[in-house]
């Protein structure tokens, strides 16, 4: 799918796309953090008939809703194709010895093969979280590989 960028002298970015049934839909984005989801006139491209303002934290929602499920989705469907792959999904608890400290610090690849392919915090997908990435309380933890690397993973996020 093509999504065409043009800079907003003054404004900021709009980002729009085409659908399969010939609507176009954008989002501009302002200096200032707002969000515009715009949809524009079928017969008039160059006329728009809606046009919600969200801020920042609005339109992380609404992208949550609309693609994250996606990233478990996508997870799930490697995993039924994928013979001995299983996915697990750990919660970082109050007690967890990796609660307030980065991803990094646990090494779970190298000690185990397994891969930390997403958190989710409050409903919000964070995909492929990079070392420095880190774990709060609430926290839930998406590991991809072996069923025993995977059972090692959440062995280490909960003692250590």
């Amino acid at each position: 799918m093509d999504v065409e960028r043009t800079a907003l002298p003054g404004i900021g970015l709009r980002h729009v796309f085409t659908t399969s049934r010939g609507r176009q839909i954008g989002v501009v984005t302002h200096r200032t953090d707002r969000r515009d989801l715009v949809i524009y006139d079928k017969e008039d491209p160059d006329s728009c008939v809606v046009s919600v303002a969200l801020t920042g934290e609005e339109a992380n929602a609404l992208a949550e809703l609309l693609g994250s499920g996606r990233v478990v989705e996508r997870l799930a469907e490697l995993q039924r194709e994928v013979e001995g792959l299983v996915t697990e999904q750990v919660p970082i608890t109050a007690d967890s010895p990796y609660d307030g400290r980065p991803l990094g610090d646990a090494r779970v690849r190298t000690r185990t093969g397994a891969s930390i392919v997403a958190v989710v915090r409050a409903g919000r997908v964070h995909a492929s979280p990079r070392p420095d990435f880190v774990f709060h309380e609430g926290d839930t933890v998406v590991v991809v590989g072996t069923a025993e690397g995977t059972h090692a993973v959440a062995e280490i996020l909960a003692s250590g």
